[in-house]
Order: structure tokens, then C-alpha cells, then sequence
């Protein structure tokens, strides 16, 4: 299938998910996180939820995080350039909803992308290779073509790997990892 379709196709069955299903999934990946061998790293980037397009609930990794006393990264978009400003998360981190309805840092203390160790990457569907669908923007393989080559890149989805897309392109970049309700998924 192509990416457009994919984007549809799972679009429509998020959007067919209740707030229950939606919590009690997140709750079971963020557990299902726990069995991966990641915990020694010590920067997490982490993306925040985007409630209006039913995405996972991050608060729950927020906490498996903090509980572990990672330094936790946060994103700040810049649709013209189409890339993103990476910040830590304090206490004192202020956010503000951009016009995508995706919470942001207003300012704070600045990461570099060389800092971070493993990436939480959204997305709307995946396949059994590791390649990815986002909103198509670009923003993640843009951030992610900048960062360490032995970044960690972990997709999390709702639902299960489809056989293949049809159309992915040569900067388009693979997860090393997609973790579901019931599955790991390793690409390594």
C-alpha cells in the first residue's frame, strides 16, 4: 500500500478507537517498553500527544522516564523550515498548543541533537522492515538524519505492522524498533 492510503487507512481506525481503548493501549506499550535493553541510555526524546488526532498517551513513558531519572527531550516545530528545536523538560517548562494542536516548549534549556540516545517516533503506520509513515511533513527523518548514527529510534503504534509500503523513498528512515499493545517489533 502507499503511503497516502496508509495514512487513511489508519487515520480512520484511530479515530474509530474510544478514550479507554486509547489509555488502556498506551498503558500497555509504555509496559511493553520496560522489556527493551534501552534503560542504560540517559537522553530520551519523547513526543507529546496530539489528543485531536488520537495519537498514543506519552504521559505514561513521561513517567516510566522521569521514574528512572532520564533527561527527557521535548520538540518545538518550525513548519517553514520544517525542522525541530529540541529542549529539555524542567520543572519550569512552559508549553503553549502550536496551530497543529501539538503542545510545545515555549523556550528553555537547548539539546543538541548529538545528546539524545533514543527517540520515541510517532507515526501512522509501519511495515515488517521498519519503515515508517508519519503526517508527512518530514520532521522526523529531518531530525532523525541530524542525530547520532546509533540513535535508537522506537515507533509506537496502536496496532500491527502492514506487509510493506509501497513508496518509500531513500531518506526516509527505518525504526530500529515498533512497540504495540502486544508486540515488539526488532528491526536490528
Amino acid at each position: 500500500m502507499n503511503k497516502k492510503d496508509l495514512r487513511k487507512k489508519y487515520k480512520t481506525l484511530r479515530q474509530l478507537l474510544s478514550d479507554d481503548e486509547i489509555e488502556d493501549k498506551s498503558l500497555a506499550i509504555a509496559n511493553r517498553l520496560l522489556s527493551l535493553d534501552v534503560w542504560e541510555a540517559i537522553y530520551f526524546h519523547l513526543f507529546l500527544t496530539i489528543e485531536e488526532q488520537k495519537e498514543i498517551e506519552t504521559e505514561f513513558i513521561l513517567q516510566i522516564l522521569a521514574g528512572k531519572d532520564k533527561e527527557i527531550v521535548v520538540a518545538k516545530s518550525n513548519f517553514e523550515t520544517l525542522e525541530m528545536t529540541n529542549y529539555l523538560l524542567t520543572d519550569n517548562t512552559k508549553f503553549q498548543k502550536n496551530d497543529y494542536n501539538i503542545y510545545e516548549p515555549v523556550d528553555g534549556i537547548e539539546v543538541p541533537t548529538t545528546k539524545i540516545d533514543v527517540v520515541f517516533v510517532p507515526l501512522l503506520a509501519y511495515d515488517t522492515k521498519g519503515n515508517r509513515v508519519g503526517y508527512g511533513k518530514g520532521f522526523y527523518d529531518n531530525f532523525l538524519s541530524k542525530c547520532r548514527e546509533d540513535v535508537i529510534k522506537i515507533g509506537l503504534s496502536f496496532f500491527e505492522s502492514d506487509e510493506a509500503i509501497d513508496d518509500v523513498f531513500e531518506t526516509d528512515i527505518r525504526l530500529d524498533y515498533c512497540v504495540t499493545p502486544m508486540t515488539v517489533y526488532n528491526f536490528q
